[in-house]
């Protein structure tokens, strides 16, 4: 479909061809990574306020519950893609980068820890698995304290 853009001094027609859009993968990467964020991100939010109301124990369960879903979604999904089906390549990234990155980063990082232990990079792994979550918890107080 070809659309016409005028320009404010309508005296330049400029003329491009919206095909050229759906056809570039890093358009369609971009988008699809951004419609499943959109879903993620409301799912975590609507699943973890459920299961918080749901179980009250002053222990933070839906989010636990939320990353543990998400890790198990993460394994599930990659596995059958990877053994199974073959999907094109913007499905893959709206169901894994898109929605499990937005549903819970701990699904990606435990993909990622996965990858490194299953090309044998132990150290790597061993680096990335303990220094993600305590590094991530000193930041977490370095940000803190910057604002005290």
């Amino acid at each position: 479909m070809i659309a016409k853009v005028i320009s404010n001094d309508n005296k330049q027609d400029h003329r491009y061809d919206e095909t050229m859009l759906i056809e570039n993968p890093n358009i369609r990467a971009s988008v699809a990574v951004g419609l499943g964020a959109i879903a993620g991100s409301l799912c975590r939010y609507y699943a973890g306020q459920w299961l918080t109301q749901s179980i009250d124990t002053g222990f933070p369960i839906g989010t636990m519950i939320v990353n543990l879903s998400g890790c198990f979604l993460m394994g599930l999904i990659t596995t059958l893609i990877a053994r199974r089906f073959s999907l094109k390549p913007d499905l893959v990234l709206l169901m894994t980068t898109g929605f499990l990155g937005a549903y819970t980063t701990f699904s990606a990082y435990e993909l990622d820890a996965a990858n490194l232990l299953e090309i044998k990079n132990l150290q790597g792994d061993l680096i990335y698995w303990v220094g993600s979550p305590l590094l991530g918890f000193l930041f977490f107080y370095f940000g803190v304290i910057l604002v005290y």
